[in-house]
């Protein structure tokens, strides 16, 4: 291709883009000043006549300017109808190529004369591509064929137009910076000059024929037989010539013929859909031109889909598509963790940190198709959430209009992210242009699943890296993780064990993995949501503490109902429990104030501190026990690929049928705890939660961290030594990342207090609990917040240690403080031994538990201190055999929370789990 024929193209291209920029630029000020019943047919013809102008432009161009009008054909969920309409016309033939060009091509490649290659030819071609031309024949040996023949030097056209698009693309970024589809037309210069060798298209039709024939073993049982499709067979293939064999289709674009027939649309869809499924997520390797252009329709029923032009094939590693598949199911759960964890592992880097709009920008590519007919709709409401979009990132990084669009969050976009969107972009627009509507997360989930499930499923036995490599600190230790290898994959989904006795590490094991749809392994440093267990280190900030008997129980119990997301706001829900009313009188009766804990404890650490009750945790027990990075309440941006993901042990979830809770949960909590329960995962999972100051339930920890606080304070407050753990990677502590969170404002005291005050600090530097009326009675709670304020020395405690064990336990000088043989002390739940044989409540064990299972506690007597942490909610089954077994193995009493028939505590356990 000459020099002026190469810029007689450019200039084609960019003085029809401009032309086209200019024309729409002019009709957006013109229809500010008509009605708006003449809007729409103004903005009509618009499209009409552009997409005339595009039409006419790529006929006369071929080459990849066609095969980007057949992608633009597809797109009628997004696109006007006037540009479907139009652009429809690529999809036929383009006008034919001479024969005498066809003849020479094939006798040159092929070495033969046309005689002596095909009994019969035929001269009119059943298409004309961008790229090539078909010809139905007969061999000298009977068989039927088609024989593609590639278009003589079309090989400098597609890279000159690869060139062009580039620039144009370029252009667009820069006059419209919302509109940057720099990285695709990157990916794309790198894969389409891959179509114009037929031998690497026949290899790719051969190993896409054999993959998508062959039956899955997929081991998590999710997709068990082969996709129900039709592919040509190869017959020969040379660089620019391709023969395969003949099938006789209908093309989709042929709706009268479908119709005819009787082709089920739907199941043709839903069949290809799965077919490229399987390709992406069981074989990575994928067909990346799914255009209707690329399939026909067997005549004979069922009406089998035929796939064509294996051309752009793109192959993708195992952890690619582990990580495409961790994109899409975290989509479908709702999971920010996840999906933030799979753009990190995929290369997909963002400049802003907004979880939310990058979830709903993903969920895009995955929603439901709509028909033709709702591509307006469909248009509007993606305008709509980009407007919300962009409105939300200027506010988040404080800019202007102008400024907000010229700012790219994308850092970095992977290539094979790229062709992956494309295909799911093409599907997208095939569903729409034959009118069905296709669910993509029901059809692709068992695929995506079983590229992540598989390796997980085959459990500890198959995998070495279950349990993570780290050296076992004691006997007791090794028998712990053959009891983790015994109960397996099946009870557990991820597992975090330490323990501390006498003030060294005896046991520092992790195992599993960090989600369901997660396959990396649980390591040391990994961060658990452990629910109630975080009261204990709420407990922990503040010496003398609500005991469970304020009345408030339930208070802002329905919060979770009516408005899950309404908790992420700390200082609404400070204020909501400024306005509840006890249901009982205050003091009088001990029941599990499983919500209003956290608030009512925090608000007073806040207003007795002057500080934020993170900032206090971070002075009072992250910095002096040396464990950054791994305690936190209320996550902070930067720790999410450490994050575990929960999920639900559903067999143990059904043994709740049947079973009352004991006297101290309140009914509420126990009435709908399985809705609750199958339901916490999902709304758990989502950033906004996590990043929640929740200090009733929203503790995330590893266990190492846990039983480390618990060792301290069984110390009476002494800093254990440096955390051992037989050499357990990365060291406790080792974090940088220590978020920075403004001091509070201070306050002066107001003459009788305010009504809305949730404490407020006396002469004596204490607080008074308030209820809405303003009235004190009844409702008094002594409080100070723990820890020296320096963070450093030797005590996490500025009283002696034996104090602070007395107040957490109710004992000595604070045993008229707690309720009368209550389970509770000041902040901690109090175990007893040998439960049922009439024994007193233990004086030197506490701790808390935790919906779900995770765990916190220590015996002070006999200087043990140990945490577990799970992500699979259940019972507690799995955590009662592990605390067992250590304690057993120890000579140490197993507290009756832990005990085969001893009252449980008040989360998930609830007083209800069965013996094992």
């Amino acid at each position: 291709m000459g020099w002026g024929n190469t810029l007689t193209r450019r200039l084609k291209v960019f003085s029809m883009a401009l032309f086209i920029y200019f024309d729409y630029k002019a009709v957006q000020k013109r229809v500010k000043w008509v009605g708006a019943g003449k809007k729409d047919a103004i903005w009509t013809k618009t499209h009409e006549r552009n997409a005339r102008r595009v039409l006419n432009l790529m006929i006369e161009l071929e080459g990849l300017w066609v095969k980007m009008g057949q992608y633009l054909s597809t797109r009628a969920d997004v696109l006007p109808e006037p540009y479907i309409n139009v652009l429809k016309q690529l999809q036929d033939s383009l006008p034919p190529r001479p024969l005498e060009e066809v003849r020479g091509t094939i006798e040159k490649e092929l070495g033969k004369p046309m005689n002596d290659l095909f009994a019969n030819f035929v001269l009119d071609p059943l298409a004309t591509a961008s790229i090539a031309q078909v010809h139905r024949a007969t061999l000298v040996d009977g068989r039927e064929v088609v024989v593609k023949i590639q278009h003589d030097g079309i090989k400098d056209i597609i890279l000159e137009d690869l060139k062009n698009a580039k620039s144009l693309v370029e252009w667009i970024a820069w006059a419209e910076p919302q509109y940057n589809f720099n990285p695709m037309i990157d990916e794309w210069c790198k894969e389409a000059p891959k179509e114009l060798d037929f031998n690497h298209e026949a290899e790719n039709t051969k190993a896409v024929s054999s993959n998508l024939s062959r039956k899955t073993n997929c081991e998590s049982g999710a997709v068990s037989s082969a996709v129900d499709v039709l592919i040509p067979e190869v017959i020969q293939s040379t660089d620019k010539v391709l023969i395969l064999q003949y099938m006789d289709g209908i093309r989709l674009n042929d709706n009268d013929s479908l119709e005819a027939y009787g082709v089920d649309k739907q199941r043709l869809v839903e069949e290809i859909t799965r077919a490229y499924a399987h390709q992406i997520y069981v074989d990575g390797f994928f067909n990346g031109d799914p255009h209707p252009g690329n399939f026909l329709v067997s005549k004979e029923p069922p009406h089998k889909p035929i796939l064509l032009d294996f051309g752009l094939t793109k192959r993708i590693s195992q952890s690619m598509r582990q990580a495409l598949a961790k994109m899409f199911l975290s989509c479908a759960e709702g999971d920010h963790v996840a999906l933030l964890s799979a753009f990190a592992e995929m290369g997909l880097k963002l400049r802003v940190d907004m979880p939310e709009q990058a979830m709903e920008i993903a969920t895009v590519f995955f929603r439901q198709s709509t028909t033709a007919n709702e591509a307006k709709e469909n248009i509007k409401t993606l305008n709509d959430q980009r407007e919300r979009n962009v409105k939300a990132l200027q506010e988040k990084m404080k800019m202007n209009k102008k400024e907000v669009q010229r700012f790219n969050p994308v850092d970095a976009f992977p290539g094979d992210a790229i062709i992956f969107m494309r295909v799911l972009n093409l599907l997208r627009g095939l569903s729409a242009s034959l009118n069905v509507r296709i669910v993509y997360l029901d059809i692709m989930r068992p695929f995506a699943e079983s590229t992540l499930l598989g390796s997980m499923t085959r459990g500890p036995t198959a995998n070495s890296q279950w349990i993570y490599d780290s050296p076992v600190n004691s006997e007791v230790e090794s028998k712990l993780r053959n009891l983790l290898l015994e109960l397996g994959s099946n009870k557990i989904l991820g597992i975090q064990v330490c323990a501390y006795k006498d003030g060294k590490v005896i046991i520092d094991t992790a195992a599993g993995t960090l989600g369901k749809y997660d396959p990396r392994p649980v390591q040391p440093d990994s961060l658990f949501p452990v629910f109630s267990v975080t009261k204990g280190i709420t407990a922990g900030m503040v010496h003398h503490l609500l005991n469970h008997t304020s009345g408030l129980h339930n208070a802002l119990g329905d919060v979770m109902k009516s408005d899950p997301l309404l908790v992420c706001d700390w200082e609404e829900m400070l204020h909501q429990i400024t306005k509840c009313t006890p249901e009982t009188e205050p003091g009088s009766e001990q029941m599990y104030h499983y919500l209003s804990f956290g608030w009512l404890c925090g608000g007073i650490i806040e207003h007795a501190s002057g500080k934020k009750l993170q900032e206090v945790l971070e002075e009072a027990i992250v910095h002096p026990l040396h464990i950054n990075g791994e305690l936190y309440i209320g996550i902070p941006p930067g720790v999410e690929s450490r994050l575990a993901a929960l999920t639900v042990d559903m067999e143990e979830l059904e043994k709740l049928s049947g079973f009352r809770a004991g006297p101290d949960v309140p009914q509420e909590l126990l009435s709908n705890v399985a809705q609750m329960a199958t339901g916490l995962p999902v709304l758990f999972n989502t950033l906004n939660i996590r990043r929640a100051i929740l200090p009733a339930a929203n503790g995330h920890c590893s266990a190492r961290a846990l039983a480390r606080y618990y060792a301290a304070l069984g110390a009476g407050g002494a800093i254990p030594p440096p955390h051992s753990g037989g050499g357990s990677k990365p060291p406790l502590g080792s974090h940088v990342h220590t978020p920075k969170f403004p001091t509070m404002p201070s306050k002066k005291k107001k003459k009788g207090g305010s009504k809305n005050d949730v404490g407020v600090a006396d002469k004596d530097g204490y607080t008074q609990l308030r209820t809405s009326d303003g009235s004190d009675e009844g409702s008094t709670v002594s409080a100070v917040v723990a820890g020296n304020g320096s963070g450093s020395g030797s005590s996490m405690f500025v009283d002696g240690g034996a104090k602070m064990l007395d107040a957490f336990m109710g004992v000595g000088d604070f045993s008229g403080m707690i309720h009368p043989n209550g389970k509770f002390g000041l902040g901690f739940r109090r175990y007893g031994y040998g439960a049922g044989a009439g024994e007193k409540v233990a004086t030197t064990t506490f701790g808390h538990s935790g919906m779900g299972g995770s765990t916190g506690f220590c015996d002070v007597e006999h200087g043990l201190a140990m945490a577990v942490t799970v992500n699979k909610m259940s019972l507690g089954g799995v955590t009662r055999r592990v605390v067992r077994l250590v304690c057993e193995e120890l000579g140490v009493p197993v507290p009756d929370e832990f005990s085969v028939a001893g009252d449980k505590g008040p989360d998930m356990v609830l007083n209800l789990a069965p013996p094992e």
